[in-house]
């Protein structure tokens, strides 16, 4: 399989175990696999990620150059996804961003990001970045409310149209898992949803933006200024 493939399988437990599996097997940079269905996606804290036939669900392997923190490459995947995904949205529509790994329209998800590391004693063997976009796909009663697809925007394009370009995306954007420069973090601040929100954890205070290592900044009530990795909870919902 040539890096700029895209294998697709009719149904899977993840697209992200089936790519680990072609890691392990020597599957260079930009290797993809892509499912109609996942019986068993996941997303952050290993929370369930319900993947029904019309979404986008795919797993790129990666091996950057570099690697600072696993982080940056999902924040990197998930700046160039907003920009790319917004080529058929209408003008006034905006992807936002979600710290750590989650992307945003009209304050509501919309799709996600998911790095996930294999380490080889210290060193890191390789990445799989997952990605799920809702497109046509049902919505599940339970994540309705809180949950939007390209669809209800007006996008046409079907999975099959957008996973090579969704692969060419990820598998630039994690070339390299160095430091988020400057220009990076101020993209990034444009499009930043959790900033100025109020989150319980894992601190209490208020987001304000990210570092260069792609970790989230909270100011506390006591005006300190903390920096973490991992995911939040926000005042009132769940992160």
């Amino acid at each position: 399989m040539s890096p700029t493939q895209v294998r697709w399988l009719e149904v899977v437990a993840s697209t992200q175990d089936a790519a680990h599996e072609l890691a392990a097997n020597g599957a260079p940079h930009g290797s993809a696999v892509a499912a109609r269905v996942q019986t068993a996606g996941r997303g952050t804290r290993r929370r369930q990620w319900l993947s029904s036939e019309g979404g986008l669900w795919l797993s790129v392997v990666c091996r950057p150059r570099e690697i600072a923190t696993i982080e940056v490459v999902g924040l990197r995947v998930g700046l160039a996804l907003a920009s790319l995904l917004e080529r058929w949205l209408p003008r006034s529509a905006r992807v936002a961003i979600k710290w750590p790994n989650d992307l945003f329209l009209d304050d509501r998800k919309a799709g996600g990001v998911l790095a996930e590391a294999r380490w080889q004693g210290d060193a890191l063997g390789w990445l799989v970045v997952g990605v799920g976009i809702n497109l046509r796909n049902p919505l599940p009663m339970m994540d309705a409310p809180l949950a939007t697809r390209l669809a209800d925007f007006g996008v046409t394009r079907s999975p099959e149209e957008l996973a090579p370009l969704v692969t060419a995306a990820v598998t630039e954007a994690a070339r390299s898992g160095a430091p988020l420069t400057p220009q990076e973090i101020r993209v990034f601040e444009a499009r930043d949803w959790l900033r100025g929100r109020q989150v319980t954890q894992p601190h209490r205070g208020i987001a304000a933006g990210i570092n260069q290592a792609g970790k989230l900044r909270i100011r506390t009530p006591d005006f300190q200024l903390l920096e973490t990795l991992g995911s939040v909870e926000l005042a009132g919902e769940p992160g």
